[in-house]
């Protein structure tokens, strides 16, 4: 599905170094490790220090002013809790709402925030790899717990500058389409779910078509996916051909994916652009739209077939 690895914000794509560069190691591991009951352990667990613990917030959310004292060191990368929640504790992998400011520490510009945002609040899909700044901010703090994280500019490369994050996870956001059913489209692959929400496709008689094809199997009605959107997606790919799996969130523990939708195929764009969150989708498309033009790639001469339960997106731009 996807042509490139991707990251989620553009106002916070270096983040990605934080966890490896906190950890000593040149690349973040590609998941948490299970502990024995079972759960997430913390990524980085950043603790408080003289930085972060010197970072005022008056009020809260999008709206709540951030003050950095000139002559703060950013020794390191700092969390303090400004005020601590009640809901459960958020951990890698977790879809959440969040209300964050991205601040310059030297002038108090801010850099980018969730105001852009329905109700000043922004979805972030919590993962070390697109995502590092929010996790490190939010990972095992109760939903609703205000942080400051103090941020050295050495983690985000050469040259750069020291920021500090103010964020708050302020809800779990459903991992599968929520949106409401539609009648079936003819001619169309139809989809069987289980109770988890996993769907299972059944390829109709005769050929594919000859250009890509889209239909709404449950109609969503929050925000619409725009051009170049980042979006967060469950998603099941198989052949035309035979039915088979080739691809899917589903097969790995149900954790959602997170990408802009420039960095799929041309088939899988016209999938997500101009449709609402909550709405899950089939799609059908030719080689053509799909690997056709990926000289080698076993799937170079497939039709392909998606379903795709859309669960977030975020504008590139602030």
């Amino acid at each position: 599905m996807r042509k490139r690895p991707l990251v989620l914000l553009s106002t916070v794509a270096a983040a990605t170094l934080i966890l490896a560069g906190c950890s000593g190691s040149a690349e973040p591991e590609s998941s948490a490790t299970p502990d024995a009951s079972g759960s997430s352990q913390c990524m980085l667990d950043a603790q408080p220090g003289e930085t972060s613990d010197a970072v005022t917030v008056e009020g809260e959310g999008a709206e709540a002013t951030v003050s950095v004292p000139t002559d703060a060191a950013f020794a390191g990368v700092e969390r303090t809790v400004v005020s601590e929640g009640d809901g459960d504790d958020v951990v890698n992998g977790d879809l959440v709402s969040v209300a964050f400011q991205l601040v310059e520490a030297s002038t108090g510009e801010i850099v980018d925030s969730s105001a852009r945002g329905e109700n000043g609040e922004l979805p972030v899909l919590l993962d070390q790899n697109n995502s590092s700044l929010f996790l490190a901010a939010l990972e095992c703090q109760p939903l609703g717990t205000q942080v400051v994280l103090a941020l050295p500019g050495s983690v985000f490369g050469e040259g750069q500058t020291d920021k500090v994050v103010y964020a708050q996870a302020l809800e779990e956001l459903p991992e599968v389409a929520t949106g409401t059913p539609v009648e079936p489209t003819a001619g169309m692959p139809t989809v069987e779910l289980d109770d988890d929400g996993a769907p299972t496709v059944t390829i109709p008689e005769g050929d594919a078509p000859a250009e890509t094809k889209v239909a709404v199997l449950k109609q969503g009605d929050g925000a619409t996916v725009g051009e170049g959107d980042f979006v967060v997606v469950q998603y099941l790919g198989v052949k035309w051909s035979d039915g088979s799996e080739f691809d899917s969130s589903w097969s790995r523990d149900a954790v959602p994916s997170q990408f802009q939708t420039t960095g799929v195929v041309t088939g899988f764009r016209k999938a997500l652009e101009g449709q609402q969150v909550g709405s899950q989708v089939v799609v059908v498309m030719p080689p053509s739209e799909g690997y056709g033009a990926s000289e080698g790639h076993e799937l170079q001469n497939e039709s392909l077939v998606f379903v795709v339960d859309i669960l977030a997106t975020t504008p590139t731009q602030p």
